[in-house]
């Protein structure tokens, strides 16, 4: 009899030995990561630094004009937040992504711990998961502390104010504020890319520093791209794209297309660079102790179908959308500058109490030329100047203006004013109540890369 009782507890035990859920492997690996002293110095920083930053800044004399937003940080409270996203999208998401999901992996390799978590859980999938999920809440929950850091810095430190977009017209303070955080939820979309992208790297290269700091390399490698003169199909294939696509919100009528591609291209890259850390998951053996998962197997099943989709969306967007070239073109920059000048000279009106006028009274136009006119009138560079013309209401003769354009790849250009003086030649303006900021001395811009705007 106890021949036959031995086999059946025996199977009872085995069948009693279920994989542990990914509830309760998703706790386990959140207390793992949230114990690190690294993480918590990063929350941390994220929570507070922000705000203590901008509150900083706010207050000097001297603001970071050559930054997106900068030149408004005395103005409102909001422009803060969106100097911070600027930053973040370049150098700070990317690191935190490193830091976080490019380790999530590799740190077992270092610690040789696979065998007892395997034992633990009895489930690669389920290790998968609770990993995946407990990387994404932590750089959630850093993103967070960012935006929430940076908008509770600068209302503190300045108020909720009007915000001065991107081609001049004033913004709400309730619309300044949507806009804002819609811009901070729609950094998520290359966050995440940017994360699976390091899941990937600690998977396929294991306890090598290479698989930590791959997302930083990778998004490091992109903004470069971005500086260059490629073409905007590619340009908008990058994942990384949506970290400054959301300039487009700041104009009127808002440039969405560039924006919505760019969401889903980094929405698709972060899908298909999370499955395939799956797959070299599920295939790598743990019974060796020696091997982490960085052959060339690894690599060469991580690499080539990114490539492969890079190729593919660059295929896509360029199909969808036909803009191979820079995407930068004399009539665009001309009507982005005259529409900015026009919201930016009512806004010096109001300022010096002269009598109001509209936009459409103004009959603004704009005369650009690239290189003395010696060049074609198209591409990025610093070589634009532009003559502003407009009417006044009563005055026969029509004002003019010149401006100096440093165009960059991306869209982005800063005007600065050349004459006359009393137009836009110093940076303050004699007010009524006091000098003020001379909102025509010096501005932001914003080119549609896309042909979605149609022609004036």
């Amino acid at each position: 009899m106890t021949a036959t009782a031995t086999p059946s507890i025996a199977e009872d035990n085995v069948a009693r030995s279920h994989p542990v859920s990914v509830a309760r492997g998703y706790r386990f690996e959140l207390v793992k990561l949230v114990s690190q002293w690294r993480v918590r110095l990063l929350v941390l920083v994220c929570w507070i630094a922000p705000a203590l930053f901008i509150a900083a800044v706010s207050r000097q004399s001297s603001l970071p004009s050559d930054t997106l937003f900068g030149r408004w940080m005395h103005a409102t409270g909001w422009a803060g937040p969106l100097m911070m996203l600027g930053f973040a999208g370049s150098w700070a998401l990317p690191l935190l992504t490193s830091l976080v999901a490019g380790d999530v992996f590799a740190a077992e390799d270092r610690l040789g711990t696979w065998r007892h978590l395997l034992v633990a859980v009895r489930s690669p999938r389920r290790i998968f998961a609770a990993k995946t999920l407990a990387s994404l809440t932590v750089i959630l929950l850093l993103v967070l502390g960012l935006a929430a850091s940076s908008v509770a810095g600068g209302l503190a430190a300045v108020g909720n104010h009007p915000l001065v977009g991107l081609d001049g017209h004033l913004l709400t303070p309730s619309d300044a504020a949507g806009n804002v955080l819609l811009a901070w939820a729609c950094a998520l979309a290359p966050t995440l890319a940017l994360a699976a992208i390091g899941l990937l790297g600690s998977v396929a290269l294991g306890r090598s520093p290479m698989g930590l700091l791959l997302p930083a390399l990778v998004a490091l490698a992109m903004q470069l791209a971005q500086m260059l003169p490629l073409p905007v199909a590619l340009r908008l294939a990058l994942p990384g794209y949506a970290f400054i696509a959301w300039h487009g919100l700041f104009t009127s009528p808002a440039q969405l297309a560039p924006l919505l591609i760019g969401i889903a291209v980094s929405l698709v890259w972060a899908v298909i660079a999370t499955a395939l850390a799956y797959l070299l998951f599920l295939r790598r053996d743990f019974t060796n102790p020696a091997g982490d998962g960085s052959g060339r197997r690894a690599i060469t099943t991580g690499l080539v179908p990114l490539v492969v989709l890079l190729a593919a969306t660059f295929g896509i967007v360029a199909a969808a959308t036909p803009s191979l070239g820079s995407g930068i073109k004399q009539d665009k920059v001309q009507r982005s500058v005259a529409t900015a000048f026009a919201h930016l000279y009512r806004m010096q009106t109001r300022q010096l109490n002269r009598p109001a006028v509209t936009e459409s009274r103004l009959r603004v136009t704009a005369a650009c030329n690239k290189g003395a006119g010696k060049v074609a009138p198209q591409g990025p560079g610093n070589d634009w100047r532009c003559v502003v013309t407009w009417h006044l209401p009563g005055v026969e003769a029509a004002g003019t203006a010149v401006y100096q354009l440093d165009v960059t790849s991306d869209g982005r250009y800063v005007a600065d004013g050349d004459g006359p003086k009393e137009v836009n030649g110093y940076f303050l303006v004699r007010t009524p109540i006091g000098d003020a900021p001379n909102p025509l001395w010096q501005f932001d811009g914003d080119v549609d890369l896309l042909d979605t705007t149609p022609k004036g």
